[in-house]
């Protein structure tokens, strides 16, 4: 399984979710805490300009935020993303 990060601010719904649909994939995964300014602001660079939360990224790969995620799942390619 790939290293995954997430990026997220305490009690950020969109966070929320986007950490229970890990889980629930099996994925394990690393958070980040961006509340605070020099965190948000590595996370605005690594994910090229992006300032919402969650910003997620799945190996090199910045996949962005639950919305994306979302997709990805809906398309059937999260699963096999996360087996790489």
């Amino acid at each position: 399984m790939p290293k995954i990060i997430v990026y997220t601010t305490p009690l950020c719904p969109y966070c929320i979710a986007a950490k229970r649909m890990l889980k629930k994939k099996g994925a394990a995964f690393t958070e980040i805490n961006a509340s605070d300014a020099s965190t948000r602001q590595a996370m605005i660079k690594k994910a090229n300009g992006q300032r919402t939360v969650p910003q997620i990224f799945i190996g090199d790969r910045h996949i962005g935020g639950f919305d994306d995620l979302s997709e990805l799942d809906a398309l059937d390619e999260l699963e096999p993303l996360l087996a790489q």
